[in-house]
């Protein structure tokens, strides 16, 4: 195929932040950067890259999509890196022993349209090379994504994963967004204050003894998480739990 590129057309750029956890290879990125920015795709988010940043091969593999390259946020952890979004998506090619709604691409591009038709902060998350995302990172997401190919060979590399999740993006078109839109004067919780309120509610349960078992603990926060993310709470209504948390625990307004 010919390079495709023509300067003297229009951009059709904004989207989700596509956030691409541990990615290993320079080469890897610049071919993601590429596959991002055909879809219109710029806002590119990495996590500790392996091989350092800038990267001289993820410039060169990116074959031109230089806008999204130049201006890639490096963050050290996965937290970080999905704070100010308030929709987050998660690939995975593997079922998980976790209590999670999983969607098609199709279906979460057109959920993306939708919530960012709206107004709404989204991203959606991608892992390292060779073991994809980790059961901690999901939990900052409300939905995975599961690509539906051969059951006996699904296997698809770091780009192809971010290509066909933009592609499926690109031609959702606009969508209406009224389904998502939130009346009064609130919004969704960004991630940062959604991960603000689980360690207030963890560290409660620890103080109260509800973790009875060091060794369950992870598993019964990501369990906790995952419940909560799936209520999609508004700002206000965080606010509102963290009163809960300080009226169960005794501590009032105006307490030392």
């Amino acid at each position: 195929m010919t390079s495709g590129q023509n300067p003297t057309l229009p951009s059709v750029l904004g989207g989700p932040a596509v956030i691409l956890v541990q990615p290993q290879m320079g080469e890897n990125i610049g071919a993601c950067a590429r596959a991002m920015l055909n879809c219109g795709l710029t806002d590119l988010r990495l996590v500790r890259p392996r091989d350092g940043w800038p990267n001289e091969k993820a410039t060169a593999n990116a074959s031109g999509a230089d806008l999204v390259i130049d201006n890639a946020r490096i963050y050290e952890t996965t937290a970080e890196a999905v704070a100010d979004l308030e929709v987050v998506f998660a690939t995975t090619a593997r079922g998980r022993d976790m209590i999670q709604r999983f969607v098609t691409p199709r279906v979460a591009a057109e959920e993306m349209r939708a919530r960012h038709s709206a107004g709404h902060r989204v991203g959606v998350m991608f892992g390292p090379e060779r073991t994809g995302l980790v059961n901690d990172d999901l939990t900052y997401a409300q939905t995975l994504i599961t690509v539906p190919l051969n059951p006996a060979f699904a296997s698809l590399n770091l780009a192809q994963a971010v290509l066909l999740i933009g592609y499926e993006w690109f031609q959702t078109g606009d969508l209406p967004p009224e389904r998502f839109l939130h009346t009064g004067a609130t919004r969704p919780a960004t991630k940062a204050e959604l991960v603000n309120y689980f360690e207030h509610l963890e560290g409660a349960l620890d103080r109260t003894g509800f973790f009875t078992s060091p060794a369950k603990r992870p598993s019964m926060v990501r369990t906790l998480r995952n419940a909560l993310e799936r209520m999609e709470m508004t700002e206000q209504e965080v606010r509102t739990f963290h009163g809960v948390i300080a009226a169960l625990t005794g501590k009032r307004k105006g307490a030392p």
